[in-house]
């Protein structure tokens, strides 16, 4: 055997002096490896690197496969082919040997080659070491490293789930955020259960993957045997470590899902101010057991979902109470109105429950005529919705006491005003007489109505308007002028509230030419126009509610069953006043009416007489047939004079001042309105059907 020590060797003309020392400092050992022969010599510190007693070294490097492993000595060999073939001067590289007593250690070696002037390669001079604690605190390192990543990633996902979660306004909005793929997914779970505490129960919200559903689940109650209800009792959570963990704690449902082949869960309590609002579950099929860096971001997490879901539970709570006042507030129907189609929309904001004061209806009145009304009150809370109901209650009382358009708004006006509150409303009232297409118009701070006409087109009516409601009465501006259009048969008008107008960035008339380009080019039919314009509204969100109300004139219909009649009554003109009044009791009498002939002609006589004395000018009478809940006589006296009748006592002469009383006496109903710059005073009598 040829002595292998460190003097044996013959070193590279660069090499220290004096190696050994150095080498045995760093537990180093040294080889010399002749590649001519073959034959490789190691000093003292190499044999013990290797693991190898001098007496079992022949000195040729195959020996050593007793220590390394063949497929070390495989990678070894073709690393150092590759540097001798390619002209390299060293190599290095890790390999494991294993020692005499079977277990591996890591070894490193670094080898320079030394050539001839042709180049050749023909000896090898290096150093081996044991690497063991340099690899192991790489490894550490490693390790060290891997976990600072993965809580890194745990603290991301914390971040990112938070951040999503404080977007969340439903419950379902918050089943979404965790199921997403940017949530706790990431965390490994393979899927997640979900179940809301109610009324000693716990139901079931979500569950997953799709077809994992237990049968009998998604109602349970707490006492049961299931991990849900057991960290709702305990208000602390249950970490399942393994598959026997799970089957031997929850034995009832274990069997059930078997088939998911999951290894590992984590259930939490969702507890917000001190009590279980529900429970969650994470389900995992790749990993066993829970440290405890996990273990607390698992909890930390879980009390974030849950004040995220009590904040979304009393946001639909609120919801709820919102819309139902809203809705209990609108009319509950729309009446059928002889002479027209109507459809009316309401959508409410986008915020949910930040609903808003907007309002619509329909209100019957005498004489085939109809009153429709469009308002907002100010503000978007369940205060505004509680003061729309009051006024939609009085305007309504109003204008069926048959005050006129403008005296019906401002009365609203007065209303609001002492109601106290702060709020004050915008609102459009339409009263239209069916029977002549003709609309009188009120507008208070409201913006105008759309009229589409027969062809299609759509126009922008114009309105001079007051103040907006309670605004008025305050600056004690009261008056309201009233405009007159004509609809006819076929043609539609629009009421609408700002929220179908206004968008963010446009200008009131750009969307108010928008709007008029959807009715344009809506159906014809009412509720299918009405439907489509909600549609937009909805499509587009928006912060504020919305309100429609649209009314389409029919052509002439059944509630015109007889004729019309009219007579112009000078002043001073004894014979006309005769002649009307020969008028009226025969066209009462032969349109079937002739059991009341006496009083028709008596009370328009009444209101022939009011007119001329109290009034300059002629009076126009005009009688007609109605038909529609009924058949109706109706007789009309018109003047040029805006005063209103009013009820007085009877004078000294016991005669003066009962001609309102007779008339409110003998007549069904009667009411006043205006007419352009005069009024109406009309009456009517109910007569039996002919046949």
């Amino acid at each position: 055997m040829v002595d292998r020590g460190a003097s044996a060797l013959s070193l590279p003309d660069d090499w220290p002096a004096h190696p050994d020392p150095i080498l045995a400092l760093n537990r180093m050992g040294s080889f010399e490896w002749d590649l001519d022969s073959g034959l490789m010599q190691m000093d003292a510190q190499a044999h013990e690197v290797f693991d190898v007693r001098p007496e079992e070294y022949d000195g040729r490097p195959e020996t050593l496969s007793l220590r390394v492993p063949a497929t070390e000595g495989i990678r070894l060999d073709t690393l150092v082919s590759h540097a001798l073939k390619d002209g390299s001067e060293n190599y290095g590289a890790y390999f494991r040997i294993r020692c005499r007593d079977g277990s591996l250690r890591w070894t490193h070696t670094q080898g320079y080659i030394r050539r001839d002037g042709t180049g050749r390669p023909r000896r090898i001079i290096g150093i081996v070491r044991d690497a063991t604690q340099e690899l192991g605190e790489r490894a550490a390192r490693r390790e060290q490293a891997a976990q600072d990543e993965a809580r890194r990633q745990q603290t991301n996902v914390v971040q990112i789930t938070t951040a999503a979660l404080a977007h969340a306004r439903t419950v379902q909005d918050v089943i979404d955020v965790l199921k997403d793929s940017h949530g706790l997914t990431h965390l490994g779970a393979t899927s997640l259960v979900m179940g809301l505490v109610e009324a000693g129960r716990i139901r079931l919200v979500a569950e997953g993957p799709e077809g994992s559903f237990v049968p009998g689940t998604m109602v349970t109650r707490i006492d049961e045997q299931y991990p849900m209800s057991e960290v709702v009792r305990t208000l602390g959570p249950r970490f399942i470590e393994s598959p026997e963990d799970f089957a031997d704690s929850y034995p009832l449902l274990w069997p059930h899902i078997t088939d998911l082949k999951i290894t590992s869960a984590a259930y939490l309590p969702l507890i917000a101010q001190a009590r279980p609002i529900g429970a969650m579950g994470l389900l995992y099929n790749d990993r066993r057991g829970f440290s405890s860096e996990e273990r607390n971001v698992l909890v930390a997490l879980g009390s974030s979902i849950a004040q995220s879901l009590q904040r979304a539970m009393f946001y639909e709570q609120e919801k709820d109470l919102a819309q139902g006042l809203q809705q209990a507030m609108l009319p509950r129907s729309i009446p059928n109105v002889p002479g027209a189609d109507i459809a009316v929309r309401y959508r409410s904001a986008s915020l949910g429950r930040d609903i808003g004061g907007d309002w619509y209806d329909v209100i019957p009145l005498p004489g085939g005529r109809v009153g429709a009304v469009i308002g907002d009150v100010q503000g978007h809370d369940t205060h505004a919705a509680a003061v729309m109901g009051q006024l939609r209650i009085v305007l309504r009382a109003y204008a069926a006491e048959g005050h006129t358009p403008a005296t019906v708004m401002a009365r609203a006006s007065v209303f609001l005003h002492e109601l106290d509150t702060d709020r004050f409303a915008t609102c459009l009232y339409a009263e239209a007489d069916l029977s002549t297409g003709v609309v009188q118009l009120v507008r208070a701070g409201h913006i105008d109505p759309l009229i589409r006409q027969n062809d299609g087109t759509c126009r922008r009516q114009s309105v001079a308007g007051g103040l907006p409601l309670g605004l008025s009465a305050l600056f004690g501006r009261l008056e309201y002028p009233v405009d007159t259009v004509e609809l006819d048969p076929g043609q539609t008008l629009v009421l609408c509230t700002d929220g179908l107008v206004e968008q963010p960035g446009v200008d009131l008339d750009e969307g108010m030419h928008t709007l008029m380009e959807l009715i344009r080019s809506g159906p014809d039919d009412v509720r299918d126009l009405a439907d489509r314009l909600i549609d937009v509204a909805e499509e587009r969100g928006g912060d504020d509610d919305v309100a429609l109300l649209a009314l389409r004139r029919r052509g002439p219909g059944p509630q015109q069953s007889g004729g019309r009649l009219q007579q112009h009554v000078a002043p001073g003109d004894p014979e006309a006043l005769t002649e009307a009044r020969h008028m009226i009791r025969a066209a009462v009498r032969a349109w079937g009416g002739g059991e009341r002939a006496d009083e028709v002609e008596l009370v328009a006589d009444e209101l022939i007489t009011n007119a001329l004395i109290h009034t300059e000018g002629a009076a126009i009478v005009t009688l007609r047939v109605l038909s529609g809940p009924g058949r109706r006589l109706r007789a009309e006296v018109e003047d040029a004079s805006s005063a209103l009748p009013r009820r007085r006592e009877a004078g000294e002469s016991g005669v003066s001042g009962r001609g309102l009383l007779l008339v409110d006496r003998l007549a069904d109903v009667w009411g006043v309105e205006a007419r352009g710059g005069g009024k109406c005073v009309w009456c009517e009598f109910l007569v039996p059907e002919r046949d």
